[in-house]
Formats: C-alpha cells, structure tokens, sequence
C-alpha cells in the first residue's frame, strides 16, 4: 500500500511546506502537489471536494475541502471511502477484506 496524501491548496502548500509537513508522518507517505491552474482537474481525477473560502484579508482564506481516505486498487479504481474520524481499526479491517478479495 501507498499512502498518498494530496493538497487543496497549491498556493501556500508548496513543495517545500509539504516537505515539512510530512515529515510529521511516516517516511513512505507521500504529497501530491499541483499548480493552481491544474487544481480542478485533480480534484476530479481524485475524488476531491474543495472550495475556498476568502477571508477579511487575501492571505487570510481558508480551504473547505474533504477529509475522507479513499482506497484504490492498482487499477485506480476506488475499493473503499471512509469519512475522516471513523478511526484506524475499523479503517483496518476493510482493508484486511479488500486484500483477501481476488483481483
């Protein structure tokens, strides 16, 4: 498995803040970055729902977006969605279930 996580917000999350960030987690994970003006199409492709949310200042927005993981096969095609909070072990035994399916 790859564990990949992907940003909402291409303008402040640059390469290097997404370096930063994921050093918080373990050293296989990986960032998916794109440009502002290729956002939409990887929100698409992936899944993604985001919206930005403008502030009293330019800098101040703030990013509406889905929290969910979603599973994929090596096909890309989704095998599982969870909603942010369900917790590791119920994320878990779906997973074991989608591994002991034949492909």
């Amino acid at each position: 498995m790859q564990v990949l996580f992907a940003t909402v917000d291409p303008e402040r999350d640059t390469p290097g803040v997404l370096k930063s960030y994921m050093a918080s987690f373990d050293p296989s994970f990986l960032a998916l970055y794109t440009t502002p003006d290729k956002m939409d199409a990887l929100a698409k492709e992936y899944k993604m729902y985001y919206k930005k949310v403008e502030g009293p200042t330019p800098t101040s927005y703030t990013m509406d977006h889905s929290a969910g993981s979603y599973v994929y096969d090596t096909q890309g095609k989704v095998r599982l969605y969870t909603r942010y909070g369900t917790g590791a072990q119920p994320l878990l035994a779906d997973i074991k279930l989608l591994l002991q399916q034949k492909p």
